[in-house]
């Protein structure tokens, strides 16, 4: 079976929860208009990337799952579009808060949730103020169009999760993703960095990757951050099939047939020849 996946990106407006989430709903629409199954918007889409700064103010964008009404709207998207969508949100839990994600299923039903299992701290991205470790493990999750491993934004520099989820049966790994600038280092650009660590994961993993990024400029205080974009899509091979710039809204995609994939990574022997019993020792460090 062919899969058509898509990558999109766009900017995220400050304060304006509804009018982020009413342009999500429009260009997965643009997108299910050219028959995309699974549609992966960036991380944290609803707000702007209010974790470049330290404010006790952002725990108020915080929702509950599955009460909140943005998992009815990209419920009943989804059901009537027949997509996949994987939605990334800020979760408020008891009195616990995390970077959390949720996919949709094609017939509009939730899954149960995956929370963000690396949390970063460093200049303009100060996520361990407001997030807790995620308690989930890396997931899987079995939709009408295949088996999504999912992962948010810094999960993407680890390979122990890409290759857990590769593992677990994914078909494709997701990763909604915000990534730009760095207030300490305005002369640093990570986009090749970025993309060429999955890049690797893809081909070490005979899998296809998705990396939906914000764009535009925030600011919040004396921080700015300008996300670059260039969301992607990369084969199993480790090659960018398809990729965007660093200022368009929109999105692009993709066909797979993971049947084949999975008979190509299932030839290839890498799985075959794993030794997990000397790689025990990663842990001792």
């Amino acid at each position: 079976m062919s899969v058509k996946v898509a990558a999109s990106q766009f900017k995220s407006i400050k304060e304006k929860k509804d009018l982020n989430i009413n342009k999500a709903i429009h260009i997965a629409q643009q997108a299910s208009n050219e028959n995309v199954n699974i549609f992966l918007l960036q991380e944290l889409f609803q707000t702007e990337y209010f974790c470049s700064t330290q404010d006790k103010k952002f725990f108020s964008y915080a929702i509950e799952f599955p009460n909140d009404k943005l998992f009815e709207i990209f419920s009943n998207f989804c059901k009537k579009n027949n997509m996949v969508m994987p939605i990334s949100f800020f979760e408020k839990k008891e009195n616990n808060f995390f970077n959390s994600l949720v996919v949709i299923n094609a017939d509009g039903k939730l899954s149960d949730l995956y929370r963000k299992s690396h949390i970063p701290e460093g200049p303009g991205y100060n996520e361990k103020f407001y997030f807790k470790p995620g308690d989930t493990g890396f997931k899987v999750f079995n939709t009408k169009f295949g088996n999504l491993g999912c992962g948010i934004c810094w999960d993407q520099w680890f390979p122990e999760c890409a290759r857990s989820m590769t593992l677990s049966g994914a078909d494709i790994l997701l990763y909604p993703t915000a990534i730009g600038s760095e207030p300490q280092d305005p002369l640093l650009d990570s986009k090749d960095h970025w993309q060429n660590v999955m890049k690797g994961h893809a081909a070490a993993n005979q899998i296809p990757i998705i990396a939906s990024n914000r764009i535009g400029t925030e600011n919040e205080g004396s921080i700015s951050i300008t996300f670059y974009g260039s969301s992607f899509i990369a084969n199993h091979l480790g090659n960018i099939e398809i990729e965007m710039d660093k200022k368009d809204e929109g999105f692009v995609s993709k066909n797979f047939n993971f049947s084949e994939i999975t008979k190509y990574r299932q030839s290839w022997g890498n799985f075959r020849d794993r030794r997990p019993d000397l790689y025990k020792k990663i842990c001792d460090f």
